[in-house]
């Protein structure tokens, strides 16, 4: 090996740099690099750090596992207002609305999704001062208005649909199309489950139906089929959990035992096959769950004070009452070590029957679903921030977008709104009593830090320990995520 540098043989490298054309070309190539690179940098274009995939055992997919970084809640409740309730009716306080009462909307449009567009309306309900914030809220929800003060409203998210059902899809997975992972999934993919005996994510369908968007708002997409949600409520238990009456127990335990042995001695043989090792945790999550069910679901062990308090024991209003069970089931799920709990109000389009789309005479079906669900929902929260649920759990009230400030020309209901509503946090990381973003004074847009979806699903994972940015499943040959490529966490509503 030569001793000194200058004796050393000319490389290629070494070469190309002594070609003067080369190397200015070169020159110039680098720099258009660096300006694209800074440019990109600018718009938040530029991957900040890999993509992060969960470490998932094929034989144990639901077990607990690791957040990305230090969590603040460790399970999540979304109360799921299906149907668009208006934020005008109430949440959204909006004294000018008022004020124009009756007169058409200057510059506004003349046909909405549903049809002509009617006149100015103002809100169907009383709106008054609560809580130590004086926040204003509407006459419809006078128990979750007595805890304004620990909820954390963001008055400006927007959706990329007015239509129910890829608005929904949209909500719940980031995409209006059909075929996406929900947010559910995606979490139970990422943090397993406490709960070994029950579901990791399940959905509670309301008494009245199952919404518009079906099973794309607990579905797995593209993600393993695992992480998809159990849907089941507490009048409608999980179908096909138990044997026929005509197989007695001994026969079915007598059979199970058999199957397992078989599974056993199969994987012995093929051990690296990840599917048959999941399919038997699905089968030994199913066995256990025929004693775990029922037993969680089983209501008549609480107390007569706590079914009063959700409005359970109402015999003369039995959807409320069927929904007060919901809550109360939602609530012992989550008591469970449940990761993910998806509670719905209300069902699929019905002309506003049996949900919030109130299209034609939205104050006399906004005094049915009002009742049903502010009690029971307000009751929940409580009893979990009772309990000290909370300090683990976040809870989102969301629903899939917002109402127009006029009426539907020749009706009494407001069409649908996507370009601003309202939904709420509160629980484990979330400020309280805080009011975020605004809409213009008619509540018809966003106009003070606008948000989209993407943004309330970043800060629902930021929550729970990840950067939405980061947490990805590769699929078809691109790292997929939650949010797409869009999503920023709203700073502004945590402790």
């Amino acid at each position: 090996m030569p001793s000194h540098p200058e004796s050393l043989p000319l490389t290629n490298a070494g070469r190309n740099l002594l070609d003067r054309r080369r190397f200015l070309g070169d020159t110039s190539s680098a720099l258009s690099a660096i300006a694209l690179s800074g440019l990109l940098s600018e718009q938040n274009l530029l991957a900040k750090e890999t993509p992060w995939t969960p470490d998932i055992q094929p034989d144990q997919p639901n077990a607990p596992r690791q957040s990305q970084s230090t969590p603040q809640a460790k399970n999540v409740l979304v109360i799921f207002c299906a149907g668009a309730c208006s934020q005008l009716e109430t949440w959204d306080y909006k004294p000018e609305l008022i004020k124009q009462d009756g007169k058409p909307l200057p510059g506004g449009p003349s046909v909405t999704f549903q049809g002509p567009a009617g006149n100015l309306a103002r809100p169907q309900y009383r709106f008054r001062p609560y809580g130590e914030t004086g926040k204003m809220v509407s006459d419809m929800v006078p128990h979750l208005a007595k805890q304004v003060d620990d909820f954390a409203f963001v008055h400006t998210l927007t959706s990329k649909s007015n239509t129910h059902g890829p608005a929904e899809n949209f909500l719940s997975t980031g995409f209006v199309q059909d075929g996406f992972p929900s947010i559910g999934a995606w979490v139970t993919y990422a943090l397993g489950s406490e709960s070994q005996n029950l579901p990791a994510f399940v959905a509670i369908p309301d008494p009245r139906g199952v919404p518009q968007a079906s099973v794309n708002n607990w579905g797995s997409g593209f993600l393993p089929a695992v992480f998809q949600g159990t849907p089941f409520n507490a009048s409608q238990p999980i179908q096909n959990l138990l044997p026929p009456k005509t197989i007695s127990a001994g026969s079915d335990t007598a059979a199970r035992d058999l199957l397992n042995l078989f599974n056993r001695e199969h994987l012995k043989r093929n051990p690296i096959d990840s599917n048959l090792s999941a399919r038997i945790a699905s089968y030994e999550l199913a066995a256990r769950m025929q004693l775990s069910v029922p037993e969680i679901s089983d209501l008549s062990t609480e107390s007569d004070h706590t079914l009063k308090m959700y409005g359970a024991d109402d015999s003369e209003d039995t959807l409320k009452a069927g929904y007060a069970r919901n809550c109360i089931l939602a609530r012992r799920l989550i008591e469970k070590g449940v990761r993910f709990v998806q509670l719905f109000n209300g069902a699929y389009a019905s002309g506003g029957r049996l949900n919030w789309d109130g299209h034609q005479a939205l104050r006399e079906q906004y005094d049915i679903h009002g009742r049903v669900m502010d009690q029971p929902s307000a009751a929940l929260i409580q009893d979990m921030r009772q309990r000290g649920l909370l300090d683990d759990t976040l809870v989102v009230w969301c629903t899939e977008f917002g109402r127009m400030p006029m009426f539907q020309k020749g009706a009494k209901g407001r069409d649908h709104n996507p370009n601003g509503f309202t939904a709420f946090l509160t629980g484990a990381g979330v400020k309280r009593g805080v009011s975020y973003g605004a809409t213009d004074e008619l509540g018809f847009k966003a106009v003070e830090n606008v948000l989209s979806i993407h943004d309330l699903n970043a800060t629902i994972l930021h929550l729970l320990g990840f950067d939405h940015e980061r947490l990805t499943f590769r699929h078809n040959g691109l790292d997929r995520r939650l949010t797409d490529v869009h999503g920023h966490v709203i700073n502004a509503v945590l402790a």
